[in-house]
């Protein structure tokens, strides 16, 4: 609960900024609660006191600033450089063995999926940049990641306004199960409260034409 009042300290004095900047420098070095601030930052948005399209804009440029700048670090300073002065950026020894042998199996799908992953997506950038990723395909895997993450764990906020706390618990307790049924559920709900928009653009899109009458005149 101190973590959650801090967390609301800082949006009473800075509001959008700080998602935008904690989430940047969490990917870069801070050891930043990014998860649990877009969740509350969701909350204020259920309690109408920020807007959710702003939200998911600063946050959604925060996530993909940071991973961008970790990418062309990891680029330029290589692997040597990661191993000495990689326990100031949270990844030590340990953590970039780890990274290179799951780097090695799964590449651009690490990059995709490894925000929902504690512990991942703040090496993803670093490690993409060493192993030489094409930055249009890092681009095209990390951001479409990062706008998911983002707007997952905002709509969590936003979803279950005040318990947004208790879902949190429940995610933290069994990670990987829970936000997957998490994904699932929003993306029912979108698809429920905006069924009829999507029923009419698909009708636009693949519906059949009518015949023109004006052609057999």
């Amino acid at each position: 609960m101190q973590l959650i009042h801090y967390i609301e300290s800082l949006f009473t004095d800075h509001g959008y900024l700080v998602l935008f900047l904690g989430l940047l420098l969490e990917f870069i070095a801070l050891p930043f609660p990014g998860e649990t601030t877009m969740g509350y930052a969701g909350y204020l948005s259920y309690m109408g006191r920020l807007n959710m399209a702003l939200l998911l804009l600063c946050a959604f440029a925060g996530t993909t600033i940071g991973m961008t700048i970790t990418y062309f670090i990891g680029r330029k300073a290589g692997l040597p450089f990661l191993r000495k002065y990689g326990k100031w950026l949270l990844l030590p020894e340990s953590k970039l063995d780890k990274a290179q042998s799951w780097f090695g199996k799964y590449g651009y799908t690490l990059v995709f999926f490894g925000y929902f992953i504690p512990g991942v997506r703040h090496f993803t950038g670093y490690f993409s940049g060493v192993m030489n990723f094409k930055f249009w395909r890092f681009a095209a895997y990390s951001y479409s990641g990062a706008l998911i993450w983002v707007g997952v764990f905002l709509a969590l906020g936003r979803i279950f306004g005040p318990q947004w706390t208790m879902v949190f618990h429940w995610i933290h307790e069994y990670s990987f199960e829970a936000i997957a049924i998490i994904v699932v559920l929003i993306l029912f709900f979108i698809l429920v409260k905006f069924r009829r928009r999507l029923g009419i653009a698909l009708v636009n899109r693949f519906g059949k034409k009518k015949p023109d009458d004006s052609a057999g005149e």
